[in-house]
């Protein structure tokens, strides 16, 4: 007997468009080109690195930020060189607006140990402390109840310092995340939690993962104040975590922003990106986050051609001094391999 199938119901997905962008201006033209140049250095620096993956420069795994731009360097903005900083396993960008150098970034990628993690960290685990830049964590959510832990510091020294952590929406699923935020809520520690929402947990749609898909509900669970952002737009993000940070400093209590974006790559090098439509990313890519803040700028009489010419020269000789950076770091001692791995004396035999 031949059995029929029933027809899978159509799903929603409520949050796969791009928001529009809202009436903001940039506080002055100088403001707007120091904007506008690091998202573009993150830019390139993020297809020079798929360049060089391909050719063997770069090993292991990379993960592109492009299309997110607007959020790490709008979210810099709005922190102090005193706050804390956790990202994710995508993070050039993050560890580029918190001011370390494109070439320590990508002398790590190469394994050099002139590299920001002397080359052992790679890609996922780009690393400054005197930068308050605490990672690049490789595993989903980890750098979550990581963040939890410095703010419980600076509270019980009494710094008044902030935390921020970046996370994905798929971390929004891990345990940690809500043990993390129940403790953060119920022992008031000056935490800035920043979902960076783009959707996919590597290829899972977030309707596909997430039983309820307003994120920023979870927070409120918690009774923590949470705020939905558009995370295409360079200037509301700087102004959402500006607020927000002055809030805890203020308060000494956490806060959550969902910052709604897209990336326009896959998950990592290795992912075909066969889960969504050619539409979809099409749409996404109207709003992206460079070329519209560019067209409000020239709208706006604060840019034109000369200027845009004069910074993507001068993007292309920091990402080129970059690359001979990393190229002419070394590679560490074959002897010093095993520098820094604890084994207890007289374990090996």
């Amino acid at each position: 007997m031949a059995v029929q199938r029933r027809k899978p119901a159509k799903r929603k997905r409520t949050s796969a468009r791009p928001p529009k962008r809202g009436p903001g201006v940039p506080a002055s033209r100088d403001h707007a080109l120091s904007l506008v140049r690091e998202m573009m250095l993150i830019r390139r620096f993020e297809e020079k690195a798929d360049e060089l993956y391909s050719l063997g420069k770069i090993r292991g795994f990379l993960h592109l930020y492009i299309g997110e731009e607007a959020v790490c360097v709008g979210a810099m903005r709005g922190l102090t060189s005193d706050d804390s900083v956790v990202a994710t396993y995508r993070e050039h960008g993050h560890a580029i607006s918190r001011g370390i150098s494109p070439g320590t970034v990508m002398a790590e990628m190469y394994g050099k140990v002139n590299g920001c993690s002397r080359g052992r960290g790679g890609s996922m685990h780009l690393f400054d402390v005197s930068r308050k830049f605490y990672g690049g964590h490789a595993i989903v959510g980890a750098g979550i109840p990581f963040a939890v832990g410095l703010a419980l510091a600076d509270k019980m020294e009494s710094k008044p310092h902030v935390t921020a952590c970046f996370f994905g929406d798929g971390a929004v699923d891990e345990g940690e995340f809500h043990e993390s935020m129940n403790m953060a809520s119920l022992w008031k520690l000056p935490v800035l939690f920043i979902c960076e929402n783009n959707l996919y947990a590597m290829g899972t749609a977030l309707d596909r993962h997430e039983s309820v898909r307003d994120i920023a509900a979870h927070a409120r669970v918690y009774g923590v104040h949470a705020e939905q952002v558009d995370g295409m737009d360079v200037l509301a993000v700087e102004a959402a975590v500006e607020r927000n940070a002055k809030a805890i400093r203020r308060d000494g209590t956490p806060r959550f922003l969902e910052i709604l974006t897209y990336r326009f790559r896959g998950h990592s090098m290795a992912d075909p990106v066969l889960y969504r439509s050619k539409e979809e990313v099409s749409e996404w890519m109207t709003r992206d986050p460079i070329s519209s803040f560019l067209l409000l700028l020239r709208n706006a009489g604060l840019v034109g051609d000369v200027d845009v010419e004069k910074l993507e020269k001068s993007v292309a000789a920091e990402i080129d001094e970059a690359v001979r950076f990393a190229e002419s770091g070394e590679w560490e001692a074959v002897e010093d391999l095993t520098r820094d791995v604890y084994t207890p004396a007289g374990a090996r035999s």
